[in-house]
């Protein structure tokens, strides 16, 4: 197994004093709070092939709260190389930001839309998780104990990059998982999946990241179909508007937005061509308007998912929190990681369900 690349230490992270009040049903009514900022290099498991590329490696930053009482909360931002972020670069930015005088997580998004608008969402969704972090450990409790949420076990799925038949066949079934992602783009698309059939009774999700066309992906819905695909996720380029709404119309799967669903003012134009949307975290700025996407899409009818950017524990141990609110899940960024630098929510491979640890807070910590 490949060593974690820890590209800085304690001496060289990025601190700075930040102010953070508390209300007065808190146990302290003001504390203040350094930011650390730790970039990471993150070694995959396996080559991970989409249709965009292959990566072998997912460079993040952990950020971290850390108040006088002792208290941390923790956040991350994956450096995702196509939405144009460098470490560097990044920690940068909040080496600028300076200090955060919010006591929770609304009043973080109101002073960061006032003073830091332009604020990347990656960014802010490190920053809101952190806070979430800190605030439902000032409470002793677990954050998803303290939302109002169903009491659904939502399973994650288990990704499986584009490869070859027999590289496949061969993740299956050295990963036997409840329920497979699998992503779709390549040459071989159909003879994937049955090969993956014969192999395994687990249902299907199926990712084309915004390879096919509306002729192919109404084409290969049936036999997708039969072979045990729920849905299809993002077939079509983002621009293909028209393509998308023929699709809803004729396709037998129903289709769930990716690519086209980043922010919450996204959903609205998303009923129109999708049956669900995937609600990323780090795409819309974090777990606060991530909950406020999924309440505008219950109302409109979506089926609901959330995914990951393949991070470690610990920005996925923040996204598990939704489990309760969702349909579909796509929460296994840690598992394809070759070493996790945290520790917190894992999944039982049995059930595809959280495994919440005996912590408040989004119960991720770094791995002693």
């Amino acid at each position: 197994m490949r060593q974690l690349n820890r590209i800085s230490n304690i001496e060289n992270r990025i601190s700075h004093i930040i102010p953070i009040a508390y209300h007065h049903n808190h146990p302290l009514s003001y504390t203040r709070c350094k930011l650390f900022s730790t970039p990471l290099i993150l070694p995959l498991a396996t080559p991970f092939r989409i249709s965009h590329g292959v990566r072998t490696e997912q460079p993040t930053l952990i950020v971290e709260l850390r108040a006088e009482d002792g208290t941390v909360g923790y956040g991350e931002a994956p450096m995702t190389s196509y939405y144009g972020l460098r470490s560097d670069d990044c920690a940068g930015v909040l080496r600028r930001i300076g200090w955060l005088p919010v006591s929770t997580p609304e009043e973080l998004h109101e002073w960061l839309d006032a003073e830091h608008p332009g604020l990347h969402p990656f960014l802010r969704c490190a920053l809101d998780v952190a806070t979430h972090d800190i605030w439902a450990k000032r409470q002793g409790k677990r954050l998803g104990e303290l939302w109002e949420q169903a009491g659904r076990q939502t399973p994650t799925c288990f990704t499986l990059g584009i490869g070859s038949v027999e590289e496949s066949v061969s993740k299956v079934r050295a990963t036997p998982w409840p329920v497979y992602k699998i992503k779709l783009g390549g040459e071989h698309d159909l003879e994937v999946l049955r090969a993956l059939r014969a192999a395994t009774d687990s249902p299907f999700y199926v990712d084309a990241n915004t390879g096919w066309t509306a002729e192919q992906t109404i084409a290969l819905a049936p036999e997708l179909k039969s072979l045990g695909v729920v849905f299809i996720e993002q077939p079509l380029p983002v621009a293909d508007t028209e393509g998308q709404r023929r699709v809803k119309r004729e396709c037998v799967l129903p289709t769930v937005a990716d690519e086209s669903c980043q922010t919450e003012e996204d959903v609205a134009a998303c009923a129109e061509l999708f049956d669900g949307i995937n609600v990323k975290v780090v795409k819309c700025g974090g777990l606060l308007p991530a909950r406020r996407m999924i309440r505008d899409a219950r109302r409109r009818g979506l089926r609901i998912m959330a995914g990951c950017m393949t991070e470690s524990s610990f920005g996925i141990s923040g996204i598990a929190q939704l489990l309760p609110e969702l349909d579909y899940a796509d929460l296994d960024g840690a598992m394809l990681l070759a070493e996790d630098p945290a520790e917190g929510v894992r999944f039982d491979p049995r059930t595809g369900h959280a495994i919440y640890p005996d912590r408040a807070g989004t119960g991720a910590a770094f791995r002693l």
